[in-house]
């Protein structure tokens, strides 16, 4: 059986990790060029979260860029570059991966709070997109610029996961025009879920925190909800959350919360 994920004594070579409290903490560390992703920290990231799926320990992650930025996407030079030299196949492939980082994400059980600050466009735009929570700095600037480097804006599931976020329309401009937007149109959008004046990682911390405190088993069915019923309709839904809902109705942490009501004090979830 393959050795799973330990989160006290993971060593990542492409980015920071650090775990406390229940909270993963991603920091993406190339603060001298804004922090870019590269083929090797595409995979090792994917892998990571491919891997959370199976770490009950840790609740929540938080992904942060270093040195004021989060992430400035794809290395022009040890990705962009060597790209225009490749056949299809190696370019699908390589598309293949990317997309199954954005997949891994939205996958594993724990919610994930992006904080943002900075430069967040390409790829670092795309992370922020598919984690499930954002707070961002009142000079954070993000873009999916993939028009500007003539690719098109259907990158890493773009155009099926921004809409659902931002709207059919404004999705469409940023798409098309790769422009920025602004991280007062980011929050009024619906982007950003608050803007923070101040230390947005640490903001992220606390709200990762609060929520690693709750009942962390149902966080990870909320989430799983969350995407799968985007192609259903709202009889199938109803029925999905139905039976979603008697699962965690079993759990410990129900009853946990009900003998914590009945004494007038907080409940202590423990995830099971």
């Amino acid at each position: 059986m393959t050795a799973r994920l330990n989160p006290q004594t993971y060593a990542p070579q492409h980015f920071l990790w650090e775990f406390a409290g229940g909270v993963g903490t991603v920091t993406l560390n190339r603060p001298e060029r804004k922090n870019p992703l590269t083929f090797a920290s595409y995979a090792e990231l994917r892998d990571l979260f491919r891997e959370l799926t199976y770490a009950r320990e840790v609740k929540v992650i938080v992904i942060a860029g270093a040195g004021g930025n989060f992430s400035s996407g794809g290395d022009v030079f040890e990705i962009i570059g060597p790209l225009t030299e490749m056949a299809i196949p190696e370019l699908l492939a390589f598309t293949r991966m990317t997309g199954d980082l954005v997949k891994a994400m939205r996958a594993c059980p724990q919610p994930i709070v992006a904080a943002l600050d900075g430069i967040c466009v390409g790829a670092g735009a795309i992370m922020a997109m598919a984690s499930d929570l954002r707070l961002a700095t009142p000079r954070t600037k993000t873009a999916f610029l993939f028009t500007r480097v003539g690719l098109a804006g259907c990158d890493m599931g773009a155009c099926a996961i921004l809409p659902r976020i931002i709207g059919q329309g404004r999705a469409s401009e940023l798409l098309y025009t790769g422009r920025v937007m602004s991280a007062e149109e980011g929050e009024r959008w619906g982007f950003h879920n608050r803007l923070v004046d101040g230390e947005v990682v640490a903001e992220a911390a606390q709200l990762a925190a609060d929520l690693a405190a709750g009942p962390t088993f149902a966080h990870g069915i909320t989430k799983t909800q969350l995407s799968a019923e985007w192609n259903v309709g709202i009889e199938t839904a109803i029925e999905m959350e139905a039976q979603a809902q008697a699962i965690c109705m079993a759990t410990k942490d129900f009853r946990r919360a009900f003998e914590a009501f009945a004494d007038k004090r907080t409940p202590v979830f423990e995830g099971d």
